[in-house]
């Protein structure tokens, strides 16, 4: 099993849509890394910890867990979507998604200044500067501890 850190800005989706939804497709992802993470690396049972940015505070809200095999994100081949991307082609697709359901709804928020404040969290991926990533790896070690925290 491996372990993610997904990001999602609260006001367009957030850990109470998850929770409504039960799965939703994680679509609009355009970043190559992001993407090739989903692509060759997530696993359905996979865990990731939800992560609302864009908010004030920014932190991690809950859990999610990864449900499908990844598949051609839809919102590429959409002349009226944000997300449409005209060089992409139907059969070679360019961008990829998967589903996730929800599992948990922490009882609070670990911002993002506590996850940088915690030692025992150095060097996890979203505590260091430039990591914009809407989508990285976590340790077991990290993963662990957010949600000891979150409890």
């Amino acid at each position: 099993m491996k372990y993610w850190l997904i990001k999602s800005e609260p006001d367009v989706f957030g850990i109470d849509d998850l929770k409504k939804a039960k799965r939703e497709p994680w679509n609009g992802i355009r970043n190559y890394q992001a993407r090739n993470f989903m692509r060759d690396e997530m696993e359905i049972g996979d865990l990731a910890l939800f992560y609302h940015s864009n908010a004030k505070p920014p932190g991690v809200v809950g859990i999610a867990e990864v449900a499908s095999e990844p598949y051609a994100d839809n919102l590429q081949f959409d002349e009226n979507s944000n997300y449409h991307d005209p060089k992409s082609n139907p059969d070679d697709p360019r961008w990829m998604m998967v589903d996730f359901n929800f599992v948990e709804k922490f009882p609070e928020m670990v911002s993002l200044d506590q996850l940088k404040g915690e030692k025992a969290l150095e060097g996890m991926l979203v505590t260091q500067r430039g990591t914009r990533l809407s989508i990285t790896p976590v340790s077991k070690k990290h993963f662990d501890k957010v949600c000891r925290m979150a409890r």
